[in-house]
């Protein structure tokens, strides 16, 4: 059947703005473009020491046969859970088959109506799509604002006050001052949730997340992981308190609706898990990376361009959609697969090349992709 002409006309707007999305294809081009910070996903040990784990516990079931509160409720689930929430220093951890889902299942059901939600304006879409199922009032406040933030906070006598942002944003790559919002969050009694979707890997002695390397786990309300990133598998969790796990057990629809994740899927979760705490070379050299890229864009005259970032993700800005896909399209040609990132998904104006910086990049592949940007942008 055809498809409605109102959603045709919505079809002919992204054509005509350059910003139509299209899945792309596989390629071997020299990778700066996905999360997987640690190359986990690539892990052949993580892949042999999954199937050898399931083999000595004898799963061999491929689906979870339904939601966990029916009968997917495997008995990895819950020695997987015990070791993330152990790892992160929580008292409990929830597993949700994506950060999405996580993101969703949380701020749908969490805050009540009567509440007040004060959210980062660059919050990830998951969490914005949870907020708009909640029924508490919800504003943004400016980037990083923490003043605007305080303001609304005082404008609005609420007694609870839910605030949200992320450790690491994910197309800025830029960090919150995290000490500085706790200060706030606590003065007005406020609960705090942090995002560490783009931290966990990159951050921390044994990539635990920007929250537990300054020691601040014990002052947010709940952290929530997404294992698709620097853990290079599928999944998130939820951490916090055993009456905030109950909670979400009970009243979260997008971890009580849905079918669990397989076996396998959680044994892979909890074998990056234990490989992540015993790795020590690639946290060194992503950091490595890291400095490096940013020490390049600066003897290359390319750090105004660059928002601040000393995370996995470097972005240019580079205004408008035709351009930054031209010079991104350069970029495939010349064998480096660099993302752009156009508007609507970030506002009009903000275009940009999104580097991720991984483990396994070389600095001579660093080097050479930024030289290529000045080639591309200033000749």
């Amino acid at each position: 059947m055809k498809l409605p002409d109102n959603l045709l006309k919505k079809l002919d707007v992204r054509h005509s703005e350059n910003a139509l999305r299209k899945l792309p294809n596989a390629n071997n081009l020299t990778d700066f473009s996905s999360n997987d910070y640690l190359g986990f996903s690539q892990s052949e040990t993580i892949f042999h020491q999954t199937h050898q784990f399931l083999l000595e516990h004898k799963y061999s079931q491929n689906g979870a046969t339904g939601s966990r509160l029916i009968s997917g409720n495997h008995p990895l689930y819950q020695a997987t859970e015990n070791y993330i929430s152990e790892f992160h220093n929580a008292e409990a951890a929830l597993i949700f088959n994506s950060g999405y889902d996580a993101n969703v299942g949380f701020f749908s059901s969490v805050p009540q109506k009567g509440d007040l939600i004060l959210y980062d304006e660059l919050c990830h879409a998951s969490i914005r799509d949870g907020i708009k199922l909640s029924n508490a009032k919800a504003y943004k406040f400016t980037h990083n604002d923490f003043e605007e933030l305080e303001a609304h906070i005082i404008r609005h006598s609420v007694d609870t006050i839910y605030i949200v942002t992320e450790s690491v944003f994910s197309m800025d790559g830029d960090a919150p001052n995290l000490e500085e919002l706790i200060a706030v969050s606590k003065k007005h009694s406020c609960y705090l949730i942090v995002d560490e979707a783009h931290a966990l890997g990159v951050y921390g002695n044994k990539g635990e997340g920007l929250v537990q390397m300054l020691n601040l786990q014990d002052e947010i309300f709940a952290r929530i992981m997404t294992f698709g990133k620097g853990l290079g598998c599928h999944g998130a969790a939820i951490l916090g308190s055993n009456d905030l796990k109950d909670y979400l057990v009970n009243f979260a629809r997008s971890f009580i609706y849905t079918t669990g994740l397989s076996p396998h899927a959680i044994a892979t979760i909890l074998i990056a898990y234990q490989y992540l705490a015993s790795l020590d070379d690639g946290l060194i050299t992503l950091r490595s990376n890291i400095v490096h890229f940013n020490q390049q864009k600066m003897l290359l005259g390319l750090k105004p361009m660059f928002v601040q970032s000393k995370s996995a993700i470097q972005s240019a800005i580079l205004p408008g959609n035709d351009k930054v896909k031209a010079i991104a399209q350069k970029f495939v040609d010349s064998g480096f697969n660099v993302k752009a990132i156009l508007s609507p998904t970030v506002p009009e104006g903000q275009e940009r090349l999104r580097f991720c910086l991984h483990s396994y990049n070389s600095k001579e592949q660093i080097s050479e992709v930024l030289s290529m940007l000045s080639t591309f942008v200033f000749r």
